[in-house]
């Protein structure tokens, strides 16, 4: 497109502010502006108009899972399965890794936060060391891709390099950037960063598939002989990743995809649960649930509604495949978002007067015909840090690091 053409889109879309400052930039700027503009994924607008318009004609059901003790009584035949499915070359694996520490008083990737007391220890080589243990079991290496935001890829890419990718053979290790969203004002309208810059964030969790295709990375596994990518974040210092026990036993379950889950502490515990909606597997966030979901029991005593999500998910790369064709909703948060007003000044918000557009990794799992739930014991496998105090935050995650035989 050429300048007149790009005009004319923005003021279809009724956008023409983006351009107010135009006149004042170099053309080093200008072009910045200008591939900004043409990389804008306009689904966002549909997401807006229907913000205040959620679909009701949704049937939401419990849904059971393979617990503890029935995965305890067939943990050999699954790890089996497992590990010959990762000596085949079946697995890869995808580190969801864009957040920064921020939250953590860090400026840097969250990845590379010391969670060490006494020594260096970072959230990257706890990861990387858990999946060197199924490395060395399986005498297999595992393709890691390790999804980054724009602002923390140089630093991750750079941390990886400067210690040695923590043992991990480099040639397996693959970096990429997260898509990003424009970010608007609570009337739709675009926000700008700086005079020639949008205020642009990562298009959430779900985004990451997409993400990987613009990076160029999806030929390689489509060639491949990969079957299977299990998706986790950064955020768990005790998951276990390429667990051949629950690749085993998704495989031997037949099922199209499965879920790693614990069981909730209390009934309000913030946590996307798993549950079915009109009949396919589907994550509730916490705050959609009403008291009655919240508090509904089983005969056994156990919540209906228990099992809460924690992010570490396999998909079959073929289902995958077909969803690059299918749009992925768009979830409309409202946040707090820096940008410059029409003026040129830099705004701070103290209170949330944006939202951001993304796409959730529970839309996916919607997407599979059906979902292996495989519960985990919390206190061996689930360890968030998203907190500097309090709960999930550091200092309990150094608690449950150290009850697991961690040195810390």
């Amino acid at each position: 497109m050429n300048f007149e053409e790009r005009k004319n889109l923005l003021a279809g879309k009724k956008q023409s502010h983006i351009l107010d400052f135009y006149d004042q930039l170099n053309d080093e700027e200008k072009h910045i502006l200008l591939s900004q503009i043409d990389a804008i994924d306009w689904d966002f607008q549909q997401a807006f108009q229907n913000k205040d318009h959620p679909s009701s004609d949704t049937e939401i059901e419990e849904i059971d899972a393979l617990h503890i003790q029935q995965i305890i009584a067939q943990r050999d035949t699954f790890q089996a399965i497992g590990l010959d499915a990762i000596r085949e070359g079946k697995l890869c694996l995808l580190l969801l890794a864009g957040g920064q520490g921020t939250r953590l008083g860090f400026d840097r990737p969250k990845g590379c936060f010391n969670i060490g007391i006494h020594k260096k220890l970072y959230i990257f080589e706890l990861l990387i060391a858990h999946t060197l243990e199924v490395v060395h079991a399986a005498n297999a290496w595992i393709p890691i891709y390790i999804m980054t935001s724009n602002i923390n890829y140089k630093d991750t890419v750079n941390f990886f390099e400067a210690h040695n990718y923590f043992g991990y053979r480099a040639e397996y290790v693959h970096f990429f950037v997260q898509e990003l969203n424009p970010a608007t004002d609570l009337d739709g309208k675009i926000l700008l960063k700086s005079k020639y810059e949008l205020a642009l964030s990562p298009n959430g969790n779900g985004g990451w598939f997409s993400s990987m295709h613009k990076a160029g990375l999806l030929d390689t596994i489509f060639e491949s002989n990969l079957e299977w990518i299990n998706v986790f974040s950064v955020d768990n210092v005790l998951q276990r990743i390429a667990d051949p026990v629950f690749l085993g036993a998704t495989i031997a379950s037949g099922k199209m995809s499965g879920a790693k889950v614990v069981r909730k502490a209390f009934p309000e515990e913030k946590v996307g649960v798993m549950c079915k909606e009109n009949g396919k597997p589907h994550i509730i966030e916490y705050y959609e649930m009403n008291e009655e979901m919240l508090n509904k029991r089983l005969p056994d005593g156990s919540l209906a509604y228990g099992f809460g999500a924690i992010l570490n998910y396999l998909f079959p790369i073929h289902r995958l495949k077909e969803t690059l064709d299918q749009a992925m909703p768009l979830h409309v948060v409202k946040k707090k978002v820096p940008h410059i007003d029409k003026n040129g000044v830099l705004i701070i918000p103290d209170e949330p007067n944006a939202y951001k557009y993304e796409t959730l990794a529970l839309d996916l799992i919607h997407k599979m015909d059906d979902c292996l739930i495989f519960e985990v014991d919390r206190e061996k496998e689930f360890a968030p840090v998203k907190n500097k105090e309090g709960v999930d935050s550091v200092d309990t995650a150094r608690v449950l690091l150290e009850k697991n035989g961690y040195t810390l």
